[in-house]
């Protein structure tokens, strides 16, 4: 299942996951958009739901899979 949701961090505006492709969406504040491959649904809701989005990208998802700009 695919779904977005709007969060509350001072870099990061929304986080969506595209389960057919098992690709998290990261929207940043500044209108970019990272698109990061192989990343499971369970992973990808955690990071929508910590108490710092954007310090959980840069630990979890950053060090671990391959991102492109989308």
């Amino acid at each position: 299942m695919s779904w977005s949701r709007s969060v509350f961090s001072s870099m990061v505006s929304e986080v969506g996951y595209n389960s057919d492709a098992k690709e998290l969406l990261i929207t940043w504040k500044n209108g970019r958009r990272s698109v990061y491959s192989g990343v499971d649904e369970g992973l990808a809701d955690e990071i929508a739901r910590a108490p710092s989005v954007g310090q959980a990208v840069n630990s979890q998802i950053k060090p671990y899979f391959e991102h492109r700009y989308g």
